[in-house]
């Protein structure tokens, strides 16, 4: 994973991390990797990685059990919900963002349909 430099580490991994789970790559019940094997993955200090996944339990897309590590929720609604919004943040973003380069709704949709369709 490459950081921005400009943004902390442990909201980069947060994001990573919402990622993994919203699109499945974690999923529902799914017990994640551990402390250690994430920092080593991501090449990053094990406290970023315990700092972000208790930022996750704080939110609710997982929880811990004791001496056997963290789990992504099994609550599907809040997921479905999360990713609902993030879509919804996404699509706020490039709204913004095309409009101001003057294109119109319909050249709008002509280039996401156009990028949708190549992958």
């Amino acid at each position: 994973m490459d950081f921005d430099a400009s943004r902390p580490i442990w909201l980069q991994l947060r994001e990573e991390f919402t990622r993994r789970i919203v699109t499945g790559r974690w999923q529902l019940g799914q017990q994640i990797p551990g402390v250690r094997e994430l920092a080593v993955e991501l090449r990053v200090n094990p406290n970023t990685v315990q700092r972000t996944l208790a930022e996750l339990e704080r939110d609710g897309l997982c929880r811990s059990e004791r001496a056997v590590g963290r789990f992504v929720t099994d609550d599907a609604e809040r997921i479905a919900r999360l990713r609902s919004d993030l879509a919804t943040g996404a699509a706020n973003e490039f709204t913004t963002r095309v409009k101001g380069f003057g294109l119109s709704q319909a050249e709008a949709v002509a280039l996401i349909t156009e990028r949708w369709n190549q992958g």
